[in-house]
């Protein structure tokens, strides 16, 4: 799998994945450098999406 890079502006992605996506909570979107994994599964969780779409969601952000 590709790396997703997330550590670049993460405060900006985020606020878009909240605007986006009300549902989703800053516990949900807490991220540390080394753990996409857990990311993914949070979010992917709390939309009810697949992890691939959740992954490439965060790619497009």
């Amino acid at each position: 799998m590709n790396k997703l890079n997330l550590y670049q502006n993460w405060k900006e992605k985020k606020k878009k994945l909240q605007t986006r996506y009300e549902e989703l909570t800053d516990d949900d979107l807490t991220y540390v450098i080394g753990e996409e994994d857990e990311l993914i599964d949070r979010i992917h969780r709390r939309l009810g999406t697949s992890r691939e779409e959740t992954r490439n969601m965060l790619r497009k952000i």
